[in-house]
């Protein structure tokens, strides 16, 4: 018997912790001499209060279903993916060239070849941590994090050296051609009579992060490869026992993971930048490891942590222009969320599974 509901395992964990850490938050902030209550204002009306501030949000909510969604399809395999970001880094390169080296007549068609291209850069980076892990027993940490940085070497070679166009000093790609740029939310919504800010840069990868979270759920619930996928997680034993292949299971759960954290390029290099440049991935492969946590690894849940992480985004990067706080002291109140949320959970968990389990005596 579980150790209490699931909605309170759903629910309410993720909430004592968002407290706990706006707890913490409030008490930092007093501390430089900053009004709390202002400074929620502050980052409401910021992210939320505007379409504008909506647009930001949602851009770096879709960054974030992404990778989350990486990290939750290899951690159902037992598998901790933290090459998230690396992976996105060469998704962006599979994006660029798809959108550089053909000259595609409308962005539709564009789209579907840099989501395919995305996806195969993305996974052909995971498939070697993937395969040193089956066959050769490296740990997946270990070499995702140093993919990590072999992704952004190479990402800064390919700039400089190959990708750069003639008479450019910036270490970047030419800009991609307008029939390939993505609608944003304002072209998307004008034929409906809604306004929305121009200079917002969600897009419509942002429907395309909402089918990928579907589909997550249908492949990780719904299909036998899911559940062989589960199992494997479950118990590594006991699903060998059964007959699953765990080197098959690994690959494929890894691949799947680089696929979906490759895709993350199409909304920020494709859909925002219109163009390749260093540190493309701007951290959002790191930020998918607390939405996975966060999302306990479904992808509803998924989908609303990296909402979560994008009005934190957007409202911390509005605290720091408007009250002058330093970008610090934002990242602090990020780091105090990802801590409560992922590395502290247990610290949370532990009370509040005795506190049921003393209530389900008590009704006993």
């Amino acid at each position: 018997m579980d150790k209490m509901p699931k909605w309170a395992d759903v629910v309410l964990l993720p909430l004592i912790s968002l407290l706990l850490a706006g707890a913490i938050s409030a008490l930092v902030l007093l501390a430089t001499g900053v009004n709390p209550v202002a400074a929620l204002g502050v980052m409401i009306d910021g992210a939320l209060g505007s379409t504008r501030g909506w647009g930001y949000t949602l851009y770096y909510a879709t960054n974030f279903i992404f990778t989350g969604l990486a990290v939750s399809v290899a951690f159902h395999a037992r598998l901790f993916n933290i090459g998230g970001e690396g992976q996105a880094l060469l998704g962006a390169v599979g994006v660029t060239l798809a959108c550089l080296m053909i000259p595609w007549p409308h962005w539709t068609i564009a789209l579907l070849a840099a989501v395919v291209a995305s996806a195969l850069f993305g996974a052909a980076w995971a498939l070697i941590p993937a395969w040193l892990q089956a066959k050769r027993g490296s740990h997946i940490v270990i070499t995702t994090i140093m993919f990590n940085f072999i992704a952004g070497a190479l990402l800064n070679y390919l700039l400089v050296e190959v990708m750069k166009p003639a008479g450019i000093m910036e270490p970047a790609s030419a800009n991609f051609p307008p029939a390939v740029h993505l609608p944003n939310f304002a072209d998307m919504l004008a034929p409906f009579g809604i306004p929305f800010s121009p200079e917002a840069p969600a897009n419509v990868a942002f429907l395309l992060a909402l089918l990928a979270a579907f589909l997550v759920w249908v492949l990780i619930w719904r299909t036998r490869l899911g559940y062989e996928i589960r199992a494997f997680g479950f118990s590594e034993t006991g699903a060998r026992y059964a007959g699953i292949s765990g080197t098959r299971i690994i690959l494929i759960s890894m691949l799947i993971s680089g696929a979906l954290a490759g895709m993350m390029s199409v909304n920020n290099v494709m859909g925002e930048a219109e163009r390749l440049v260093l540190n493309s991935a701007e951290g959002a492969g790191f930020i998918g490891i607390a939405v996975a946590l966060m999302g306990r690894n479904h992808p509803v849940g998924v989908v609303l942590a990296a909402v979560l992480f994008g009005f934190l985004y957007q409202g911390g990067a509005q605290l720091s222009f408007q009250l002058q706080i330093p970008t610090e002291m934002v990242t602090i109140i990020q780091a105090l969320v990802i801590l409560f949320t992922g590395a502290l959970d247990q610290m949370i968990r532990a009370p509040l599974e005795r506190a049921f389990l003393s209530l389900r005596k008590a009704r006993a």
